[in-house]
């Protein structure tokens, strides 16, 4: 796919610095860029690419324009824009309606007839699959899984029993929806199942990257609501809920009835315990642990930065030693109350 710089400037209701009539094919990096793309300027630090590049155009803030040698597209949020000429320039591969030979669909389940379920898929009784759905090699939808309209189940994803997909969600390959949660009771030192009762909700216009899981729920269910978007190999505890629009990088563990609220942000290998709440807005930086909920909006962190060994094991020392410390710092201060009684 190809449009001229005018015509991408009107889709993306940006203003154009340059020829109107130039022609581009694909995105690029600044420092890859050759005729023929258009690259993005978002992050400062690579702003020293910039006047070198050989790409036919840049989207970048107008701040930027005086370094910029090329066309230029100028927007409040270049990254934005690059996302959108991307997708304008790299459409999704079309599909066709069908089941393939090598799929089992059985007979009480209800496949639009403009979905495509793709080679080795597992379709069981009273699934529902909505119209233009797409169901890629190898893919299991347990009975009375339902995925939406525009829904794309990449490969080998599995919705387990009961599941509920809605619209345009996108989920990678290896995702699990719906297995068991983590639900154990003891037995005088013998560990007894919990039967896992509830199900998993997943709004509109959600994505999950590979390999992550979302436990069905013991009792309610775990809801994922619209726009959430997690990434690859991220745990979801039972009856856990995510507010709309809230964005979980790699690695997370979300421990099960824990309440995350709307637009929040979670770094990549950050933890948060079980049976807590996350008040909306707030943005956890990478490897945080929560153990206790946050009420008010805001960046939270915690985890020790990287440092060279030798320090990061003083460091150490010291911390080991604070209790005593502070110990003597507290007598040290009740001593000179006492002589300033004197």
């Amino acid at each position: 796919m190809a449009y001229t710089l005018g015509e991408l400037s009107e889709r993306l209701g940006v203003k154009l610095r340059g020829d109107a009539g130039c022609r581009i094919e694909r995105v690029a990096t600044l420092q890859n860029a050759e005729s023929g793309c258009v690259s993005f300027l978002a992050n400062r630090r690579y702003q020293g690419f910039l006047r070198a590049t050989r790409a036919s155009a840049v989207i970048l803030a107008s701040e930027f324009l005086p370094q910029c040698n090329v066309n230029a597209l100028i927007s409040a949020n270049p990254y934005l824009s690059y996302a959108k000429a991307a997708a304008l320039l790299n459409p999704e591969r079309t599909f066709k309606p069908g089941v393939h030979p090598s799929a089992s669909v059985a007979k009480g389940a209800k496949v639009h007839p403009d979905a495509h379920i793709g080679p080795h898929c597992s379709v069981a009784h009273g699934a529902e699959i909505g119209a233009r759905a797409y169901v890629g090699p190898g893919c299991v939808l347990e009975e009375s899984a339902v995925l939406g309209e525009d829904g794309r189940l990449v490969a080998k994803v599995t919705l387990c029993k009961n599941v509920r997909v809605g619209k345009r969600v996108i989920l990678h390959p290896g995702v699990v929806i719906g297995a068991d949660g983590f639900g154990i009771a003891n037995d005088d030192g013998v560990w007894v199942k919990v039967p896992q009762l509830g199900s998993v909700v997943i709004g509109d216009d959600v994505e999950i990257g590979a390999n992550t899981t979302v436990d069905r729920g013991a009792l309610e269910d775990t809801v994922l609501e619209d726009g959430v978007k997690l990434d690859n190999l991220i745990q979801i505890g039972h009856n856990v809920q995510i507010g709309a629009h809230t964005a979980v990088a790699a690695c997370v563990a979300i421990g099960g009835s824990a309440r995350i609220g709307k637009r929040c942000t979670i770094g990549g290998a950050a933890s948060i315990a079980g049976h807590l709440e996350i008040a909306d807005d707030v943005h956890l930086t990478a490897t945080s642990a929560v153990p206790n909920s946050i009420k008010e909006a805001g960046v939270y962190s915690s985890g020790m930065p990287i440092q060279e060994n030798k320090a990061w094991r003083k460091s150490v020392i010291r911390m080991r030693q604070l209790d005593e410390m502070a110990r003597r710092l507290k007598a040290v201060e009740q001593r000179l109350k006492e002589l300033n009684h004197d």
